[in-house]
C-alpha cells in the first residue's frame, strides 16, 4: 500500500487493484501548491469524502465526471453530489460499511459539521461528519478521522476496527490540536503509524505538527509526518 498526502486533509492510497482518493481538496488547497494536479489524481478509481465542507469535497465532482471513479460519501452528501450530474454514487451513514474491490469503507464518527454555501448562497445540510474505516485485503488498515475532536468513543472504533494506521486531524480550531490529538492516539488507539493532518494549509490553523509530534514522544505509535507530495509505502 502507499499513502501520499496531498495536504490539509486530501489523502491518495494505492491497494493492488485501486486508486483511492480521500477529500481531494486540491485546487486551492495552500497545501497542495507546486505538486501536479495530473499525477495526485492519475488514474482514480475511488473518491471518498468524510463531510461536505468545502475543503473537503474540493474536486470531487469535477474529478468524478472526468475519471468515472465512484464517489462514496453519505447519504444526503451523496445525493447532493449526484445532483450536480455525477453518476457512479455509493451512499451510506454512521456505522455502516460499503464493499468494493478490495476493499471496505465503514462510516465511524466524527464530531464536527458538514454543511455548505454554494455560490448560490444557499446553506445545504450534508449529512453528518463521519470518519473513514478502510479494511484492506491483504494490505493495512487505515482510519482517516475526518475533521474531529476526540471523544471517548474512539475507543470503541479501536475495539472493532482495530486499525493500523490513522490518519489524525491536528490543526485546532476547526478540530482537536496537536497535543489533544496525541491524547486520543495513545488513550484509544493502538495505531502502528499515526499520520497529522489539516494543519500548514491555511493561517488560522497551525503551521506545523510540532505539538502532535511532541506529544507522542515516548508512544508505541510511530508518527510519520510527509512533506505534502511525499508517499509513504507500508
Amino acid at each position: 500500500m502507499k499513502i501520499t498526502w496531498l495536504g490539509h486533509s486530501a489523502f491518495r492510497i494505492e491497494t493492488a487493484q485501486s486508486k483511492i482518493l480521500i477529500d481531494p481538496f486540491l485546487t486551492g488547497n495552500p497545501g497542495f501548491a507546486g505538486l501536479d494536479l495530473k499525477d495526485a489524481t492519475a488514474g482514480v478509481t475511488h473518491i471518498l469524502l468524510t463531510h461536505g465542507h468545502g475543503d473537503h469535497v474540493g474536486d470531487a465532482i469535477a474529478l468524478a465526471k472526468e475519471s468515472g471513479a465512484t464517489v462514496l460519501a453519505n447519504a444526503d452528501l451523496a445525493a447532493w453530489i449526484g445532483a450536480k450530474g455525477v453518476s457512479r454514487i455509493e451512499m451510506g451513514n454512521t456505522g455502516g460499511t460499503v464493499h468494493f474491490g478490495d476493499f471496505t469503507v465503514t462510516f465511524t464518527n466524527a464530531l464536527h459539521s458538514s454543511a455548505q454555501i454554494t455560490e448560490d448562497g444557499v446553506s445545504h445540510a450534508l449529512g453528518n461528519a463521519n470518519g473513514l474505516m478502510l479494511h484492506v485485503e491483504n494490505g493495512p488498515s487505515v482510519l482517516h478521522m475526518g475533521d474531529t475532536d476526540i471523544f471517548s468513543d474512539m475507543g470503541l472504533i479501536n475495539e472493532l476496527h482495530q486499525p493500523d494506521i490513522g490518519i489524525v486531524p491536528i490543526g485546532d480550531r476547526f478540530t482537536m490540536g496537536g497535543a489533544v490529538a496525541a491524547l486520543a492516539c495513545q488513550r484509544y488507539f493502538n495505531f502502528a503509524t499515526a499520520i497529522p493532518c489539516h494543519y500548514g494549509s491555511f493561517p488560522i490553523i497551525d503551521a506545523t505538527p510540532e505539538k502532535f509530534v511532541t506529544g507522542m514522544e515516548g508512544a508505541k505509535t510511530k508518527v510519520a509526518a510527509p512533506k505534502a507530495g511525499e508517499t509513504l509505502s507500508f
